[in-house]
């Protein structure tokens, strides 16, 4: 189990932990001279009774105490060692009674969630028995709106050694009892200390947040910012003991190799080894203190204090405080933070919200998605998803997650902010169904599956409605018109799904309904090649319809019929009315197109086409304003600068 002390300055954290455990948490000689704590200091005490093997293997059979510093210039070096704790040990100095950091440590557990702890009213031999009463009911009334309310006051004397065994004893008494966290999450551990050992080599210490870390694991070894390296666990000091693993809330000594020394910082996380992704962006719940000075209006500047660092962030308001001008003392509202740099965060994670200039806390609150959209933040739609996101049951959590996204959820974005590596969304949902695809694998529920496919074949039936004439919908026209935010390789998976179910049909590029087909007879194929013909004949400037009538000795009205039939079957394109491109022709002309755009900059302009065709301006006009309407290009720009860049597949597959 995992103390952290937390008091005013001179309270006697430090003095108390030494007579707790024996050890003197104090090692800079800075620390030394000014008699304060100003770097995170760790004692370590094996449970009386517990089971020293499970303690040397990190479980809550060891008692560890993180003593942290008191002076409100320290606050944040405070913040990331509570970050991680279980249980809190507030102290308070019998003779000063509560004083300024005392109600600012004790705002910061409540904000970080610790909900169990004790208090040591320190120095009890200066006083007497009535101002030890009198400072107890003074602190009971502070507990009490907190999540510490109730929890037991000790009065100790660190000299005398008054009430130090009832303290221990107490102390004891929770950790035998603490239940084994959860450890099935991904691993963990941000670096509050580092140095070199000779003889071992890199040493990073921290707290486990998730998961566990074996030696002769591979971790990662991230900074938000950009490094990543894939580093071995050598050696493992758990609870100041050497040990083979180390789990969620375990104080581990890490010996790492395949890293410098000097290239290590504090904030560095050690995690899983899997792709990783740093966030400027965090949607999270924030209740401000009570005592908290003023409202936090839209885009207000605060400063951010996660377990790996701080960041200056804005604060976008999502919900009702915006339209009630800012987010009043004491009440609770979503936001959104905007960091000034990456942080590493997870839907969970405790947050720590303190003024722009970092003096004095605000408020905190719990992440609830680490990437959220940067745009549309505010829609009804997306309160709900954060509504779903409160729910602290994981489990529960993803389904509804899941059941809430007509467009799945990419599974990399979701494992990571949840912190599930591996299979673990496969574990927690089995009737998922997940499709992989190039872009990356993507979570569908199979009710969402089914609608997409519902829509892919309903937007098909009335577009062959619409235009007869024409064949199908090239792919990603049809993702447009069906689902645009889709991923293209995802989309692709379900139409070739619906491919095999014989409940959608391919000719060439075009994707139309198996009904949706012409079958010529033989007199009518005969013709059909005539006609064909003659549009080859004709290049880049074929025959219009009347014109291919007279030359075949035709009825104009049956040859533009027989050629709208020939279109379903993909053997001609109509490029405008009673003007039609054989396929051939139709390929050449969209490889024109793709040369111009490599050799431009990605645009194709009307004049450059032009050149290459061989024909008139209106003509090119004619031609790209086709290849825009099947999907393959797109144009841009307005007036003279005006051109079209490649969006698609060409109509006719680049290899016939």
């Amino acid at each position: 189990m995992l103390i952290g002390t937390a008091g005013h300055i001179d309270h006697g954290k430090t003095t108390l932990v030494r007579a707790l455990t024996g050890v003197d948490t104090t090692h800079l000689p800075e620390e030394k001279a000014r008699g304060i704590t100003i770097e995170l200091g760790y004692a370590y005490a094996p449970v009386e009774g517990g089971d020293a093997d499970a303690a040397a293997a990190g479980a809550a059979c060891s008692l560890g105490f993180i003593d942290v510093p008191g002076h409100e210039r320290f606050i944040p070096t405070m913040l990331m060692g509570a970050s991680g704790i279980d249980f809190a040990l507030l102290v308070v100095a019998a003779d000063d009674g509560v004083m300024p950091q005392t109600r600012e440590h004790l705002a910061i557990l409540h904000l970080l969630g610790i909900a169990r702890g004790a208090v040591a009213l320190t120095k009890c031999d200066r006083v007497t028995p009535d101002r030890i009463a009198e400072v107890a009911a003074d602190i009971a009334r502070l507990l009490a709106p907190t999540l510490l309310a109730g929890s037991p006051i000790f009065a100790v004397s660190a000299v005398t050694g008054a009430g130090i065994d009832a303290l221990r004893a107490h102390l004891n008494a929770i950790a035998r009892d603490e239940a084994k966290p959860l450890a099935d999450a991904g691993f963990r551990l941000v670096v509050d200390r580092r140095f070199a050992l000779a003889g071992a080599g890199t040493i990073v210490t921290g707290t486990v947040h998730a998961g566990v870390v074996r030696v002769g694991d591979t971790v990662l070894l991230a900074r938000a910012d950009g490094l990543r390296r894939d580093v071995r666990v050598r050696g493992l000091r758990v609870n100041n003991r050497m040990a083979q693993a180390g789990g969620p809330g375990s104080r581990c000594a890490v010996n790492l190799v395949g890293i410098d020394y000097g290239e290590t910082e504090r904030g560095d996380w050690l995690l899983t080894p899997q792709p990783v992704r740093a966030t400027d962006r965090i949607d999270l719940r924030l209740q401000l203190l009570p005592e908290a000075p003023r409202k936090l209006g839209q885009w207000a500047s605060v400063t951010l204090h996660h377990a790996g660092g701080h960041a200056m962030a804005r604060l976008a308001l999502l919900d009702g405080a915006l339209e009630a001008g800012g987010l009043a003392p004491g009440a609770s509202g979503l936001v959104q933070a905007v960091c000034d740099r990456p942080v590493f965060a997870c839907c969970g994670d405790r947050i720590v919200i303190r003024d722009a200039a970092g003096s004095e806390t605000l408020g905190g609150g719990r992440v609830l998605d680490p990437f959220p959209p940067a745009r549309h933040r505010r829609r009804p739609e997306r309160l709900a998803v954060l509504a779903v996101l409160e729910d602290p049951d994981r489990a529960t959590r993803l389904a509804a997650l899941v059941e809430r996204a007509p467009c799945g959820l990419d599974a990399e974005e979701l494992a990571l902010a949840h912190n599930l590596p591996g299979g673990g969304l496969n574990d927690l949902l089995p009737a998922a169904r997940h499709v992989r695809a190039k872009a990356g694998d993507r979570i569908f529920s199979p009710a969402a599956w089914a609608a997409l496919g519902e829509a892919v074949l309903a937007r098909l039936a009335a577009h062959h409605a619409q235009f007869a004439d024409e064949l199908g919908v090239e792919r990603e026209r049809l993702r447009r018109m069906c689902m645009p935010q889709l991923p293209s390789a995802v989309f692709l998976a379900r139409l070739e799904e619906l491919l095999g179910e014989g409940r959608v049909a391919r000719t060439g590029s075009a994707w139309h309904l198996p009904t949706h087909t012409v079958e010529l007879g033989p007199a009518e194929r005969q013709r059909a090649d005539a006609l064909t013909s003659h549009l080859l004949a004709g290049d880049c400037d074929p025959p219009w319809v009347r014109d291919l009538a007279a030359l075949c000795a035709l009825d104009e009205t049956a040859t533009r019929g027989l050629l709208r039939r020939m279109a379903m079957r993909g053997e001609v394109f109509q490029v405008v009315r009673d003007l039609f491109y054989p396929r051939p022709t139709v390929g050449r002309l969209c490889a024109i197109a793709a040369g111009l755009a490599a050799a431009n900059d990605g645009r194709i302009r009307a004049a450059d086409f032009r050149d290459h065709i061989g024909g008139g301006r209106k003509r090119a006009i004619q031609i790209l304003e086709f290849l825009d309407r099947v999907g393959f290009t797109r144009r841009v720009g307005d007036g003279r600068g005006h051109a079209h860049v490649l969006r698609g597949e060409p109509p006719v597959p680049a290899d016939e």
